[in-house]
């Protein structure tokens, strides 16, 4: 005849805040405020210094004053050779520069008898030296033009920029073509434009059908190279076709996951590309300075995925400093560190070193970290984080024990306020807090003062389900409390005593079905007698 009571579910908040992505950037960034930085850990980013080299072949591309021996200078300066500057400081085994290697196969091509005097014939004729002379094996990622002359293995970069020398060197009108994942040369002859696909043997305009002879003039047969299927290409300088050099190394770097050996490529690139004529920046050949703030992007979120937030944090203050410099802004590369992508990376490394900070339960760090990075973000994605720290903050205090209700919901209402929380979470921390404070009156004082609490509350913020709820399950207990105080009577044979306090319950609550019951037992006991 006894009955339980009920507990209303107790009142919880996850103070967790959803973790960003960083790639993608939507706000503007402007100028970030200098930091007292870690300067052990800076010492360790890649370094942000335009080399003197890529200041000097910049200024002679300004000048259009390139010649085909810059050509070979800046080649194998972007392919990582050793021998300039100086000239000559490197040799080979042989002692022979790789300079001294090209300029002297050029000099021998151009002072050939049978070099052919039409653009045509001659730039079919440079292709075939070249495969006499130096491209044996073709090697996807072999860019380097001082791999190739030492080993022979070629790509299409680094044929068609030694094509582009030789074809320079023979006063012949070129220009490069890259596609989405190829790259070749094409020749102005005759008021055409042949395409030479430098990776084949026979890839001087490509499709034709052609006799093939011998070294002895001797016709073997015909040779047939299929067109590519070039879509959406892109015509470029030479300089630029140099700079694709710096693109594949970078490229296979990145592949490696080796993000900051990158980084100083990308400088030289930029650097490079900077004083170039009729600059072309496409999807298919992006620019010096967009290319370099994807490097210095990928370089600051390989840090930011694998764990190490702070550094790149530090990584995107560092770039800013960087980007604000005089020598950055006369070189033309100072907005590879600025703009709304810095803004999105700095906001999601920021966010997930913050909700790092609160998943380990240290509020104090995640308020730390937000103090020290919070200039690197916008003011409202500010103000988000910092609603985040005070959510999980008020989260916190709301799952533990022994909480104080009333300052909980005086701070609550005073975040409200102030615009820290919206007022859906604003109602879902007070709820909580009420059902929390609810449950604890009630096995302090009983479900009739957890009622009332209850009461007081909805009658001060409203109600909605959860408070309803709640209040109905200690309304409920308390029924529970008033009958089996007269079941104890009843089974004791007190039938007056029960009757009595089944009136006064249903004083307290008229019409309940069950001390309905319970008055209509005592008085049958009371008739039996």
């Amino acid at each position: 005849m006894f009955h339980k009571k009920r507990h209303p579910k107790p009142g919880w908040i996850a103070g967790k805040a959803p973790r960003v992505r960083a790639l993608i950037a939507l706000c503007a960034l402007g100028i970030f405020p200098p930091l007292a930085a870690d300067e052990a850990r800076r010492t360790a980013f890649p370094p942000l210094e335009i080399d003197p080299v890529s200041r000097e072949l910049a200024a002679r591309a300004q000048r259009c004053s390139y010649s085909w021996r810059d050509l070979i200078d800046m080649a194998l300066w972007a392919s990582g050779a050793e021998e300039f500057p100086p000239r000559n400081q490197r040799t080979l085994p042989t002692g022979t520069s790789y300079r001294d290697i090209i300029a002297g196969a050029v000099e021998e091509m151009v002072a050939a008898r049978n070099l052919p005097a039409g653009p045509h014939e001659r730039g079919e004729y440079i292709l075939a030296f070249l495969y006499r002379r130096f491209l044996k094996t073709y090697s996807l990622t072999q860019t380097r033009l001082d791999t190739l002359l030492t080993t022979g293995r070629y790509n299409c970069v680094s044929s068609a920029v030694l094509y582009a020398i030789f074809a320079e060197a023979a006063s012949l009108e070129i220009s490069g073509v890259v596609t989405r994942d190829h790259a070749f040369v094409t020749v102005a002859a005759e008021n055409d434009y042949i395409d030479v696909e430098t990776t084949n043997a026979w890839g001087f305009d490509p499709g034709n059908r052609r006799e093939f002879q011998n070294d002895f003039g001797k016709v073997t047969g015909f040779v047939y190279v299929p067109p590519g299927n070039y879509r959406n290409r892109v015509n470029i300088t030479p300089l630029e076709l140099v700079s694709l050099i710096f693109s594949n190394r970078i490229a296979e770097l990145e592949k490696q996951g080796n993000f900051a050996a990158a980084v100083p490529l990308a400088m030289k690139r930029a650097a490079f590309l900077a004083g170039r004529q009729n600059p072309t920046d496409s999807e298919l050949f992006a620019g010096g300075e967009r290319d370099l703030q994807d490097r210095l992007l990928n370089y600051g979120v390989s840090l930011s995925v694998s764990g190490r937030e702070s550094d790149a944090l530090e990584w995107a203050a560092f770039v800013a400093e960087w980007a604000g410099g005089a020598e950055n802004s006369a070189a033309g590369i100072s907005g590879a560190g600025t703009g709304p992508r810095w803004n999105e990376f700095a906001f999601a490394a920021l966010n997930n070193l913050i909700v790092r900070n609160l998943g380990a339960n240290r509020p104090e760090a995640a308020q730390e970290n937000l103090s020290r990075y919070g200039g690197l973000v916008s003011a409202a994605e500010r103000a988000s984080l910092e609603s985040t720290i005070m959510l999980a903050g008020l989260a916190a205090r709301i799952n533990r024990r022994g909480n104080d209700a009333a300052a909980l919901l005086r701070d609550i209402d005073a975040a409200r306020a102030t615009g820290g929380i919206n007022q859906v979470r604003a109602e879902e921390l007070r709820t909580a807090v009420i059902v929390n404070e609810g449950s604890r009156i009630a096995g302090a004082e009983g479900p009739l003062a957890a009622a009332a609490y209850l009461e007081a509350a909805i009658a001060g913020y409203g109600e909605n389900a959860q408070l309803a709820e709640a209040l109905r399950v200690h309304r409920q207990n308390r029924t529970v409390e008033l009958h089996n105080a007269f079941a104890r009577l009843y089974n004791r044979g007190s039938f007056m005593a029960a009757r009595d306090q089944a009136r006064s319950a249903l004083e307290e609550f008229p019409g309940n079905r069950q001390l309905e019951q319970d008055l209509r037992l005592a008085e049958d006991a009371l008739r039996r007698r």
